[in-house]
């Protein structure tokens, strides 16, 4: 053990990944349906880790921090600037009065508490879970003109803080909006989410939210024509007419004729004993019953290949239009929108459900037809293991600069930080790759890496470096911080779901996924949506969630400043 110690403190690199693996692995166990979370858990074990006196530099902490925030921004950029047209100025406006509150009842809270900069920071970051807190309030209290034992001993309160108002701050959240949320907006909200999805055109693909979730959404049959079925004698256009009745989108993308397998064109003929595929959404094949035709295992015709490609919806031409009028153009024939995301959260894909402009759709069809309806749609996110690293190492480098620049207002130093630059250039950043799309790619893994990752190992040096201290601070907090806490987290969410309801006026469902949206608490969307047994509330939900992002973090400057 003694050997062990020795080759961590020699070399720190070890124990960061050390700390990485353990945390991680406690974060993914589960009681119920709680868990820590691997932030908290890659916190606590940092905290034990901690213990050892194992000293790393802190220009590490600060590269996987500025890396971190940069990937926040390039994810909720398309998403913040699109906030500001008029569609989504309410929900944008909402997303604000909210953060002002989740900032405001943390700072009155902790001056009644008499907590110092250092514990109401943590306890901002912890309550309203947005962990950047800790790295943006640390880089605040490190340009105070005070000593740096000082500096040292107040920024390593803001982790205990964090950890001990953490807990609450997840799991209360989820609790106040899928449970509490409900009452405090008259009740009935299951049924209210079907109202929402009929005025979406929910009715025409079906309600059961297990079925417009299902991985495989596209499903192809083969049907034997019999003399007595409606599509014998008939063209291949004239069956499909016939088969989208009742809002049934179906094609007929092959036909075995003469034992000879044919891809089909509008004016060929179906004639008795043909096979033909029909294929379209699972919910439409479902709603399909057969009468003349008898389906049959053809496996050679169905075997036939497809391609299935994420498209970035940057055309004017269907920005602010329905799913259902982008089905209706010529150029989708034979092309299926499989599933649509926003900001990362999948969207419900209903008739009456509007493009956004940044929007991911997936598509499926033959490939020919795909690639016809691309100009018309956007730019497809075709799979790579390419980082534009130009792109991203300037942006971050810009943001950096622009976080540097220090203005002194009566003596007090004011500016974003490296941290908050990086923040807000990784916005921009993010605005002009959904702008143009033809630079600036970041895949999805390398996102996931920069924001995961670089977040966790960010917060495993901060619970490294203030382990020695952390039990000393947990003993001077005492368990009135938990308390102080809760209060933090539930009041601006209480107080966020009635705005929404009286003074806003969203729709019910609408109103809860803004307000996880505005607190950045993912969780709480997945519990609302169990609750109200529907995925509407994340239409709600990616706005707000921009803003929240954006404001919660810069919240760690002016906390700081606040209590100062």
């Amino acid at each position: 053990m003694d050997w062990i110690v020795s080759v961590l403190r020699q070399y720190p690199e070890l124990a960061i990944f050390l700390t990485l693996s353990l945390g991680y692995s406690i974060g993914m166990l589960k009681f119920k349906s709680f868990s820590l979370g691997t932030v908290t858990s890659v916190l606590l074990v940092g905290v034990l880790m901690g213990q050892l006196d194992i000293q790393i530099a802190p220009a590490v902490k600060s590269v996987f921090f500025l890396m971190f925030l940069f990937a926040v921004g390039y994810s909720v950029g398309p998403q913040f600037f699109g906030g500001l047209k008029k569609d989504g100025l309410p929900q944008m406006l909402y997303a604000v009065v909210v953060c002002v509150l989740c900032l405001i009842f943390p700072w009155v809270i902790g001056k009644i508490m008499g907590y110092d900069m250092a514990l109401t920071a943590g306890m901002l970051a912890g309550s309203q879970t947005i962990s950047a807190v800790i790295g943006v309030s640390s880089d605040t209290i490190n340009q105070l003109n005070i000593p740096a034992e000082q500096k040292a001993a107040l920024i390593n309160k803001i982790p205990v803080a964090y950890a001990v108002t953490y807990i609450f701050g997840t799991a209360g959240s989820a609790w106040v909006l899928a449970s509490l949320g409900p009452k405090l907006l008259g009740g009935n909200i299951v049924e209210k989410a079907k109202e929402l999805e009929r005025t979406l055109g929910g009715d025409a693909i079906g309600n059961d939210p297990g079925i417009t979730s299902a991985y495989d959404r596209v499903e192809y049959n083969a049907y034997k024509i019999m003399p007595q079925s409606f599509a014998c004698d008939k063209t291949v256009a004239a069956i499909e007419t016939e088969l989208q009745q009742h809002g049934r989108r179906l094609f007929v993308v092959r036909v075995r004729q003469n034992n000879k397998i044919l891809e089909t064109t509008p004016d060929m003929i179906i004639r008795k004993d043909d096979v033909i595929a029909v294929g379209g959404r699972r919910e439409f094949m479902m709603n399909y019953q057969a009468v003349n035709e008898t389906e049959i295992l053809d496996t050679e015709l169905l075997n036939f290949p497809v391609e299935v490609l994420s498209v970035l919806i940057v055309q004017k031409e269907i920005i602010g239009k329905t799913i259902a009028d982008l089905r209706q153009q010529d150029y989708m024939h034979g092309v299926i929108v499989r599933s649509l995301k926003r900001g990362g959260i999948e969207m419900p894909v209903f008739p009456n459900t509007i493009l956004q402009k940044g929007d991911m759709i997936e598509v499926l069809g033959i490939r020919s037809a795909v690639e016809a309806s691309l100009p018309h749609i956007g730019y497809p996110d075709r799979p790579t293991n390419t980082t534009d690293m130009i792109f991203v190492g300037l942006g971050i480098f810009l943001g950096g600069l622009l976080g540097a620049i220090t203005l002194h207002v009566g003596g007090v130093p004011l500016s974003l930080s490296t941290s908050g630059g990086a923040l807000i250039s990784g916005l921009i950043f993010g605005w002009l790759r959904g702008q143009h799309p033809t630079f600036g790619r970041v895949p999805e893994p390398v996102l996931w890496f920069m924001n995961n990752v670089g977040l966790n190992i960010f917060i495993a040096i901060v619970g490294i470096t203030a382990g020695p201290s952390f039990i000393e601070g947990f003993q001077q907090a005492g368990w009135g911080l938990f308390i102080a806490g809760a209060l933090a987290t539930a009041i601006p969410l209480i107080l966020a779901v009635l705005i929404g309801r009286f003074i806003f006026k969203f729709n019910p469902v609408i109103t809860l996924g803004c307000a996880a949206g505005a607190r950045t608490t993912t969780a709480a969307l997945g519990a609302i949506q169990d609750a109200v047994k529907s995925k509407t509330p994340a239409l709600g939900y990616t706005v707000t969630y921009a803003v929240g992002n954006t404001l919660l973090i810069i919240w760690g400057v002016v906390i700081i400043i606040l209590m100062r």
